[in-house]
């Protein structure tokens, strides 16, 4: 009888490609989670400096939205702020882009 090699077993297990198993990744949705929505609108009002008002009535919704998980207020509160947004755009194109109403709009769509 020949004897086997160990160096070669050795060498083909090493080699060798474990064997795949079934990745359990989370699926990005395409559309945006109504709570990150709402946190980029409430940066775009402070950042405009626009409606302090609807800004305090954002992050409040936000809040209670983080403790009950019901979306009702921050969809409101997100349809309040979208013509405000879009005045912006008309009269400052920079200030808020085109795609980012596109963004907040698909959420509101999505509902």
């Amino acid at each position: 009888m020949a004897k086997k090699s160990t160096k070669n077993v050795a060498r083909k297990a090493a080699t060798a490609t474990p064997k795949r198993t079934a990745s359990k990744e989370k699926k990005v949705s395409a559309t945006p989670t109504v709570e990150k929505t709402a946190e980029d609108v409430l940066k775009k009002l402070k950042t405009l400096n626009r409606e302090p008002s609807l800004q305090a009535d954002l992050q409040w919704c936000l809040g209670s939205y983080r403790y009950d998980k019901n979306p009702s207020g921050l969809y409101t509160m997100i349809g309040k702020a979208l013509p405000i947004l879009k005045e912006a755009a008309i009269s400052n194109a920079k200030a808020v882009s085109a795609a980012f109403l596109k963004s907040v709009e698909k959420t509101m769509n999505s509902r």
